[in-house]
């Protein structure tokens, strides 16, 4: 991994050996640690938008402090400490591109002691960063292998399920800022070096529907404890979670809040719309996560031929899309949103406006693309055929 000449956690482009000079421990927007809301991170809401999209961002919170508390208590099974869990949302803040969210974490890291400088904590350390990087930018690259390489840094299979929760809330929380952030049409800041993620290649979708596989091993239902138990039953009504539930359960707490907000978010299979449907596709289609395309693919309803065009690539959607305005801005704006959050502005919001979507029906479908692209991660993370 390249070695850059910055100093530390002085500043938020954040490498995974830093500096162990306590001189440069000061993050370059210190305050930016102490915000009320630590998930939308102070943004003003408007009085409509607060109360009626109340629920999900408390819910959202909730899973902020479940996953990122002050304190982390390391044990045998859990072993991803409050650094390595900062470490990893600041990597992942920084391939979005979310400078408020990067300098939300940065911030939050500085104070935190660091791991000893041993070759073994240095190699984990690298692993965990590079597996993060990976899974947020260029999803398509995980595979058994770099699950085998979590193991062997010694991360359990719980804190691998942990892990890749938290990954995915990250991009969930960069994409809420940002849509937020152009909701009240908040300048977007250019980053250098910030790279535009590129889209799944099309033979992943080519080669007939494929089911979905837990890549690591699943909670057994007769050693499950009362929680999981509980938690598992509660999300048993969301077909959408259902194929990976017993292996989720493996941190219940997370997985109860993450049904939560994917009950409060999405709307029952019967009772989705094409549009969201649309979201659905489009997302799985640019992470390349086939087993969700499949499910979309299966439920879409709309008018005929958008699955094969979304197999075949760009050229085939635009085609597609071409004389169906009210699609194409949808297309436009989750395209965006998805590959490169950090670029989301206004502009693309006004497309959605101009095809007469309201305020509220843009947050929502918006929304439920950052969530199905956290879905989209746990899938890629913890399986096989995505």
């Amino acid at each position: 991994m390249e070695q850059r000449r910055i100093s530390g956690k002085g500043h938020w482009y954040h490498e995974t050996q830093s500096s162990r000079n306590d001189a440069a421990v000061l993050p370059l927007v210190p305050e930016a640690a102490f915000l009320e809301d630590r998930f939308l991170l102070d943004l003003n809401l408007s009085a409509d938008q607060f109360t009626s999209e109340y629920a999900w961002l408390s819910t959202a919170r909730d899973i902020s402090e479940c996953l990122l508390p002050e304190n982390s208590p390391v044990t045998r099974l859990h072993t991803l400490s409050c650094y390595d869990r900062l470490s990893t949302a600041l990597t992942v803040a920084q391939v979005y591109g979310v400078q408020r969210l990067c300098n939300h974490y940065a911030a939050r890291l500085a104070p935190q002691p660091g791991p000893d400088s041993s070759r073994e904590s240095n190699r984990r350390l690298t692993q965990i960063t590079q597996y993060a990087r990976q899974l947020a930018s260029q999803p398509t690259l995980i595979d058994d292998v770099s699950r085998q390489q979590l193991d062997e840094v010694a991360l359990s299979v719980n804190d691998m399920v942990t892990f890749n929760q938290l990954i995915g809330f990250i991009g969930f929380q960069a994409r809420v800022i940002a849509i937020f952030q152009a909701l009240q049409s908040l300048p977007v800041r250019w980053l250098p070096g910030l790279d535009t993620q590129q889209d799944a290649p099309t033979e992943l979708f080519l080669d007939g529907d494929k089911q979905w596989q837990p890549g690591l091993p699943e909670v057994e239902p007769h050693y499950a404890n009362t929680l999981q138990l509980d938690v598992h039953n509660d999300c048993l009504p969301q077909n959408i979670l259902q194929e990976m539930s017993w292996l989720l359960l493996h941190d219940a707490t997370a997985f109860s809040l993450f049904g939560q907000i994917t009950h409060l978010l999405l709307p029952p299979d019967a009772q989705a719309c094409d549009d969201q449907i649309l979201v659905g596709l489009l997302t799985a289609r640019i992470n390349g996560s086939v087993s969700c395309f499949t499910d979309f693919a299966k439920a879409w309803r709309g008018e005929s031929g958008l699955p094969e065009a979304m197999r075949n690539g760009e050229r085939a959607i635009q085609a597609w899309s071409h004389n169906r305005p009210r699609e194409r801005a949808i297309i436009q704006a989750v395209r965006v949103l998805t590959r490169a959050p950090g670029s989301f502005s206004a502009a693309q919001l006004q497309l959605l406006f101009e095809q007469g979507f309201s305020e509220g029906e843009a947050l929502q479908l918006l929304v439920s693309s950052g969530l199905y692209g956290w879905l989209n991660r746990l899938k890629i993370g913890l399986g096989n055929n995505r």
